[in-house]
Formats: structure tokens, sequence, C-alpha cells
């Protein structure tokens, strides 16, 4: 062999890694969501939890006909001189006497009762039942002669589905953000712990491996939600729960964008979380303060449900947005640019998240070593 040729052979040999370069944006990210979807759909335990939360949230809708009478506040009536003597001898009823007719009235506006009989001129029986939203068919049936019925306000809204839409999208928005957060941020400390990440960092970026991560996790958790909504409607169809079917709708609607703007801030978050640590035992430390943002606005919008000031301020949250509006909505107490300026701030919100996760997330994903803090990683 000449020197000529084993110089040649040398420099291609030099040559070769230079070759070598990385996948284009769109072509790595693709390759990172088909990665991350297929890993989840393979995964056994997350296969069993989304047909179980999609089965259980259909079978509540399909019994929740009975769920107003089994949580109806009070049996109370308010009754006056002449409707005390037709309600005697029935049972299952405590009766509040009142003066007059307007303040029996201004006790079932109020909620203190549930209805009223009072007199009345115009009825046959001389007596009238006064109720709020719906004819108390039990009350109606028990007296003798059948009395007048006056609804003081048919469309006002059923405390007890109020409850239950509030804890129904709030469970559906904690639970994809709990379950698919710590999803997120397992894969990310797997990857690192096992030094896979430092493999896929040579042919892609930090930012495009955070990126596919987090959609591909919104595209999960987003298909879960559409199958348990059609779940739901199904129940609702076959229970012919007209309510769901219909007055759901529209909180629903403004639930949806609100649900995926605010996955994917909460979903950035934890992959920046994760990133901090190089130990699946060290992720509660650097975890617990996004699940804490979640949690607490969560249970605000449940505890304050009935008070409109407290709603109309955890409406601009952004952790808490995509509850208290759907709420407020359904309640009829938001104007109708409400709902578009608390997604707007929504959306501000999470680019900056975004940009203060990608941040994170590219300064430490290659650190190993004690966990950093979020002021360390935010100063390194």
């Amino acid at each position: 062999m000449s020197t000529t040729d084993t110089t040649t052979a040398a420099d291609s040999t030099r040559k070769a890694p230079v070759s070598t370069k990385r996948a284009g944006f769109t072509t790595a990210i693709g390759l990172v969501i088909e990665r991350e979807i297929m890993v989840r759909l393979k995964s056994k335990a997350f296969m069993v939890s989304t047909i179980l939360s999609i089965v259980l949230f259909g079978v509540l809708v399909g019994v929740s006909g009975a769920l107003p009478s089994l949580f109806s506040s009070t049996d109370k009536v308010a009754v006056t001189s002449a409707g005390a003597k037709a309600v005697e001898g029935i049972d299952d009823i405590e009766t509040v006497q009142v003066a007059d007719v307007d303040e029996a009235k201004a006790l079932i506006t109020s909620e203190e009762v549930e209805s009223a009989v009072v007199e009345s001129e115009d009825s046959p029986t001389g007596v009238a039942v006064l109720s709020l939203r719906s004819a108390p068919e039990s009350l109606i049936g028990a007296l003798s002669l059948t009395p007048e019925v006056e609804l003081l306000d048919p469309d006002a809204p059923d405390p007890a589905l109020t409850y239950f839409i509030g804890l129904g999208l709030g469970l559906v928005f904690f639970m994809a953000a709990m379950t698919f957060g710590n999803t997120i941020a397992s894969s990310v400390v797997e990857e690192k712990q096992s030094r896979i990440v430092e493999i896929l960092l040579a042919s892609t970026s930090a930012r495009v491996l955070m990126f596919g991560k987090v959609i591909a996790c919104t595209i999960l958790a987003f298909a879960q939600i559409g199958l348990t909504a059609i779940a739901v409607l199904a129940g609702a169809a076959i229970s012919g729960n007209d309510l769901v079917l219909g007055k759901v709708a529209e909180p629903i609607a403004w639930f949806i964008p609100l649900f995926i703007v605010g996955f994917v801030m909460v979903a950035a978050l934890y992959a920046a979380a994760a990133s901090m640590v190089s130990r699946t035992e060290d992720l509660p430390s650097t975890s617990t303060p996004i699940m804490m943002l979640i949690f607490l606005p969560y249970m605000g919008v449940i505890i304050f449900s009935s008070n409109e000031t407290v709603m109309a301020v955890l409406s601009y949250i952004p952790f808490s947005a995509a509850v208290a509006v759907p709420m407020r909505v359904f309640l009829g107490t938001i104007a109708w640019w409400e709902p578009l300026v608390s997604l707007l701030i929504l959306i501000i919100t999470t680019l900056l998240a975004l940009l203060l996760a990608t941040r994170i997330f590219e300064r430490s994903i290659l650190k190993s070593g004690p966990k950093l803090t979020w002021g360390q990683a935010l100063k390194k």
C-alpha cells in the first residue's frame, strides 16, 4: 500500500464523524412525540386507568338522575295559616310558619326552604304551592287536592348539580394534570438516570425533547378527555338526562380550550421540575410546588362555588380558570367577554411558563449529582 493510499484512508476515517448531523426540528419533534405516545399506549397500567376513568364517569352520569333527590338541601316547607291546615298529617316534611306569601317567597329564593304552601284565591283548593325551579311532586301528591303550582324561577340552577359540575370538571383537570404531569416527570428522570438522554441529545436539542414530551402528553390527555366526554354523553342519552345533554354543553365548550392551554402549562413545568433531579426519589421535592399550584385553586373552586366574588377572582387565575369559568357560564353569572379574557390570560401565562421551563430544562437536563432548586436552576 502506498503512502498516499494510507493518508487517504486515515483522512476518510477522521472525517466520518463530521458527516453526522441532527435531524430537522419537525422531524425530530415528530419522532419524540411518536415515541412518547407509543410507550404510553403499550403500558398496561395507563390503559387500565384510562378505561376505568371513562367507564366511571359514564356510569356516574348514567345514574345522575337520582342525584338531585339524594342531595336535596332540605324537606322544609314554608306555610301560612291556610297552608298549615292543608299539610296537616303529611309525614316527612318540616313546616316553617310564615306571616304571608312574600315571606314564603323570600325563604324559597334564599333556598332556606324547598317549597311553600300558601293561601290562594285563584286556586279551587284555596291554597297554592310555591317552588323555585321545579314542582315538588312528593308534596303535591301528598295533598288531598291538587293545588295551583307557581314556579318563582324555573331556570334557576340546581345547587346540587352546580356542585357536581364543579367537582366533575375540577376532578378531570386535576387528575389529568397530576397523572400526565407525573408521566412526563417520570419519563425525564428515567432517561436522565439511565443516561439515555445523552444519546437523545446527540441527535436533537433539549428544547425539541421537552416540547415533544409536552405535546405527546397533551395529545394523550385530550384523547382521554374526549373519550370520557363521549362516555358521559352516552350515559346521559341512556338515562334520559336532558340536563347534561342541554345546559352543560356550553360550560364544556369553554372547558375544552381552557383545559388544553392550561395542561400545556402544567406539563411544561413538570418537565422542568424533573430535569432538576437525577433520581426518582428526589422528584417530589421539585414537583410538589406545582402540585400545590393546581390543588389549592381547585379546592377554592369547590369550597367557594356559591360565592360569586371569589369565583370571579378564580376565573382569572390560570390554575383555576379551566374550572371556574365553565361553572360561572353554567350559573349565568359571567359576562360574554370574561371567558375570552380568562383564556387570553391563560395563554400568556402558558407562553411565559414555556419560556421558563425551556430555560430550566436546557440548563439542567445534563446535570447530575445533587438535586437543584428552582432558584439554582434559573441562576445557572
